[in-house]
């Protein structure tokens, strides 16, 4: 099978680039190189046998220059939640990257009869209703108490399923997702060619880059590792909020089998790809880890709230399983130790990857 994989040389273009090519696919994939360290990963993905080409999928002649592939799969987006109100990225980029660029993609699908995988976000779901939920700390993470009443549609403590709403607001990131999940069936139908929606938890692994926004589970452990300064943002600083996390790697016995599987119903082209609650863990609760593998580290409580945050965020993966027999493979515990060890190997590592100021 040919691979086209946008943002290849990504923290998870290049993790699913290097499994596809132990499998035995063809790969190939183009990169813009204006994330900081992923030009790290260029050479290496060579030297494995993957053709690497420069381009930019906003770019949309560079798009249709592309070799021809049985697949394109969608890694490469503006990650932030934040993006387009920072002041480091404009509203107008944002959409530019992760909207009109899935476009261009859906276009050489169109063009070259290929299928289109996109890896999506949690952060496809309505905040309003998450905020509203009734968590409480249990022990150092907040959770949803047994036994909770009057829950909102598609959400239990094993996680929110598809049918949570994906109402605004949900941030401009997470609409450019949305957005590009909506446009991505649409040319799947009218076109005649496959399309999947894998809505993913946090991915984390080693070799992610070293901003928080990037992956926060590799980046705080980078951070604690160097002793830099770390803040519990939000949540009255105490750093209780939630995340599930799942390595890019434990996707790969899904893709092949999305790259096999006959049509389907559009309903079951879209489903959640996580860690789930076996694998939640809180701010406090990482570092408690990292205290135990690096030794102790001060924390900044800071209960200030910022823009779109949520304090629980775990996807149920129980569609998934249906549809795929699919499950997480990695436990976090393994996940949090392979980031270690790759921060110990790489002492610049945050440096080398966290974003240049201008």
């Amino acid at each position: 099978m040919k691979i086209l994989i946008s943002g290849i040389c990504g923290f998870v273009g290049s993790t699913l680039a290097r499994e596809l090519l132990a499998a035995g696919h063809t790969v190939a994939g183009f990169d813009n190189f204006i994330r900081p360290g992923s030009e790290t990963n260029r050479a290496p993905l060579e030297r494995l046998g993957a053709t690497i080409l420069t381009a930019d999928l906003r770019d949309a002649r560079a798009m249709d220059a592309l070799p021809a592939a049985d697949f394109v799969l969608d890694a490469a987006a503006n990650p932030s939640v934040l993006a387009g109100i920072d002041g480091k990225t404009s509203s107008r980029e944002l959409v530019d990257h992760n909207l009109t660029g899935t476009i261009n993609l859906l276009e050489y699908c169109k063009t070259h009869r290929a299928g289109f995988i996109l890896l999506s976000t949690s952060r496809v779901y309505s905040i309003p209703p998450l905020t509203r939920l009734p968590l409480v700390a249990q022990g150092d993470a907040l959770g949803l108490p047994p036994g909770a009443a009057d829950l909102p549609p598609g959400v239990s403590p094993a996680g929110l399923t598809e049918s949570f709403p994906t109402q605004a607001p949900i941030s401009l990131y997470g609409a450019t997702k949305l957005a590009s999940e909506a446009m991505a069936l649409e040319y799947g139908e009218t076109f005649g060619f496959p399309v999947f929606i894998n809505r993913c938890g946090v991915l984390a692994g080693a070799g992610q880059f070293g901003r928080a926004d990037q992956g926060i589970f590799a980046y705080w452990i980078n951070a604690w590792l160097r002793k830099k300064p770390l803040k519990y943002l939000g949540f009255g600083g105490l750093g209780h909020q939630v995340r599930d996390c799942l390595h890019p790697r434990d996707l790969l016995p899904v893709l092949e089998k999305q790259f096999a599987a006959p049509p389907l119903p559009a309903a079951d082209r879209l489903a959640n790809f996580s860690g789930g609650a076996a694998s939640a863990m809180s701010l406090r609760q990482l570092s408690d880890w990292c205290a135990q593998r690096f030794g102790p580290h001060g924390v900044v409580e800071d209960g200030t709230p910022r823009p779109f945050d949520i304090g629980w965020m775990v996807l149920d993966h129980a569609k998934a399983t249906r549809l795929w027999d699919w499950h997480p493979a990695t436990p976090t515990p393994a996940i949090l130790a392979e980031i270690a060890t790759h921060a110990e190997q790489h002492p610049g590592w945050l440096e080398l990857s966290a974003p240049r100021e201008k």
